[in-house]
């Protein structure tokens, strides 16, 4: 593993749900991973952690208020502890934030599944045979065998039909790189449409409770098992402890940690010079100190699939943060003017040929015919007008002009290599053939297809964009029943991990499928809460065996006059802890003068006993801001 370090903790504003004090939504990440190499016994530098006090070990009898603290309100830790509840245990979530989903909802909501209803009825055939080859021989020999042929035989069960029947709507089907076949089914309303159904049937389910605001610091141990969670309640400073018969760590991977993602930089890439974040915001390996704590160990944390279609966002004032974005039409040229990569590429090689060059950006070129092209990652971006808006008219983020020499001034490119990189690709589109990349013709190389379309409708524009961060494939070690292994022997009672933090149970090993992230948190998520249940021998209860409610559809938009006793302006200023997500969402909310009552009509007409939120209702309001109903 590399030990070079730079870069510093990544900060991010990530955009907006409407959401008062007590509010809801939104978390810290999703998977889980394992591997053979790259063993750590320490907590991993950089991670948000409190100091070890020795608190957390022999604590004090306490009554035990739940059978398992799921640790991470992202897909991971919402599949776990649905799956939990749902069998019998009484289930605590716990999360930094007032809102779940964690990466999820920043995703396209794209997952890899095998052989489903939705392939059948396109005409795909798929088996679980084909996708174990993919895996193999795309990831290879890091990808742990087990746990693939697992996802490849149980992908269509545990998440396309469980999914479908929490309400989420599979539209599209996808062959990204490493695929036989197209088996990545896009989610209608993207990463939201994907976690959110997920979430409304944990808010209705009588056996789980959240916990808003509220930082894990430690865990508590009786003797060798895992006992509960201390922590801090962020919005007040209260220290806590939370005595469970169980803990489920889900918080996510370590992609927002920079110093973490610089010493683990995989050796075989140049060290980027500038690296924009692009994981969730609470994604800083915290979970990893965790279980490190108590004797459990890291691995492959160098397997990370990080992308070269970085875009600083434009929403993070401190421009550390960045989207993931592009045109799928563009060229993309270095700072000589000249295209460098097969642009439709797969992500890792596209990373690669990158950081080969110098200096490590590139500016993507396109014209107005292709401008519909240019995607960025995210349900809130799936609004209409929301790219142009933000991002195209944008002048620190991009450039437009009536002509190329025109454009090349603007950016600062070489304005005879420009023009001819440019004429050279139309007289490529004429031929059918590009000789320098093979992107299209008869030996074209691109993992997808694509039917080129020349540059010649002014305006042109000029994106440039830099490496990003996104998302980790090695963490904390677990076996085949996500129980958090010890770095001697054997794995440690009562502790058992989910999502990202375990590098997706190494599913994918040094290269991604894609769609198998948000699809491995989801199957090793439930997969934790079954081990929970068996190892504690959980009895599922009538109490908890209620069909669930159907979510009342938001009400009719009344007048809400919160502005009376919600100073709004000064609120979203003042950088209270346990309030990020309200200041960032209602600063979008004075930015753009939007009503309350967009969000808040059910709490009208005020009445003092009944006035709080309806974390239902409320989740309902999502796409206010993270515009799921988009394409």
């Amino acid at each position: 593993m590399s030990s070079r370090r730079a870069g510093t903790q990544a900060l991010a504003v990530l955009g907006a749900l409407l959401i008062l004090p007590v509010a809801i939504l939104f978390a810290a990440g999703a998977c889980v991973t394992g591997s053979r190499q790259s063993v750590a016994t320490e907590a991993p530098s950089g991670a948000e952690t409190a100091p070890d006090t020795g608190a957390s070990r022999d604590a004090s009898p306490a009554s035990v208020e739940a059978d398992l603290v799921v640790v991470g309100s992202g897909i991971a830790g919402l599949s776990a502890a649905l799956e939990a509840a749902t069998a019998g245990a009484r289930v605590v979530v716990v999360d930094m934030w007032s809102v779940f989903g964690g990466h999820a909802v920043m995703a396209s909501g794209e997952v890899n599944i095998v052989d489903t209803p939705l392939q059948r009825a396109s005409g795909v055939t798929d088996s679980p045979e084909l996708a174990y080859e993919d895996f193999v021989r795309w990831g290879g020999e890091d990808v742990d065998r087990s746990w693939a042929r697992r996802y490849a035989r149980e992908s269509r069960t545990e998440i396309y039909d469980w999914m479908t029947g929490l309400g989420v709507t599979f539209e599209k089907l996808n062959k990204p790189p490493g695929n036989s076949v197209p088996r990545m089914h896009e989610t209608k309303g993207r990463g939201l449409g994907l976690v959110l159904p997920l979430f409304r049937a944990c808010t209705l389910h009588p056996g789980i409770r959240f916990e808003w605001n509220t930082r894990v610091d430690d865990l508590l141990q009786d003797g060798s098992r895992i006992v509960g969670v201390r922590g801090t309640r962020l919005r007040t400073g209260e220290a806590f402890e939370l005595r469970a018969r169980a803990v489920l760590l889900a918080t996510g991977g370590f992609q927002s940690n920079l110093d973490m993602v610089r010493e683990h930089w995989p050796v075989d890439l140049p060290a980027p010079e500038r690296l924009l974040v692009g994981a969730g915001r609470n994604a800083t390996g915290s979970g990893h100190a965790l279980a490190t704590r108590v004797g459990g160990f890291l691995r492959n944390l160098e397997h990370q699939w990080n992308y070269a279609t970085g875009l600083p966002d434009p929403r993070d004032p401190e421009k550390r943060r960045g989207l993931n974005a592009r045109n799928r039409s563009a060229i993309w040229v270095n700072a000589a003017g000249r295209r460098f990569v097969n642009e439709s590429e797969a992500a890792n090689v596209a990373l690669a040929a990158l950081l080969k060059q110098q200096p490590q950006t590139y500016w993507e070129i396109f014209d107005e015919s292709l401008k519909k092209d240019f995607w960025v990652s995210g349900t809130e971006w799936a609004e209409p007008g929301a790219i142009s808006k933000r991002i195209l008219e944008n002048p620190r983020l991009a450039a437009q002009a009536r002509s190329l020499p025109e454009l090349a001034a603007a950016i600062g490119l070489p304005e005879e290599a420009l023009l001819e990189t440019v004429r050279r690709y139309n007289e490529m589109i004429e031929k059918g053939e590009d000789t320098e990349f093979n992107r299209f013709g008869p030996h074209s190389r691109s993992p997808r297809p694509y039917s080129p379309q020349q540059l010649a409708q002014p305006p042109f524009y000029a994106v440039q964009h830099f490496p990003v961060t996104r998302k980790s494939m090695g963490g904390v070690a677990v076996d085949e029943g996500c129980r958090v292994r010890h770095r001697r022997e054997g794995t440690i009672p009562g502790l058992y991990a989910a999502g990202e933090l375990t590098g997706f149970a190494l599913v994918n090993g040094k290269a991604s499928l894609e769609g198998t992230f948000l699809g491995a948190a989801i199957l090793t998520g439930r997969s934790a809460a079954r081990s929970v249940v068996a190892d504690l021998t959980i009895q599922r209860t009538a109490r908890l065996d209620r069909p669930l409610e159907a979510p009342k559809p938001p009400g009719a938009p009344q007048t809400v006059p919160c502005a009376g006793c919600h100073e709004l302006p000064r609120l979203v200023t003042l950088k209270r802890p346990g309030y990020r997500h309200f200041e960032s969402s209602h600063a979008g909310v004075l930015r753009d003068d939007r009503q309350c009552s967009q969000c808040h009509a059910g709490m009208a007409p005020y009445d003092a006993p009944a006035h709080k939120l309806n974390p239902l209702e409320l989740a309902n309001t999502c796409v206010t801001c993270h515009a799921a109903a988009g394409g």
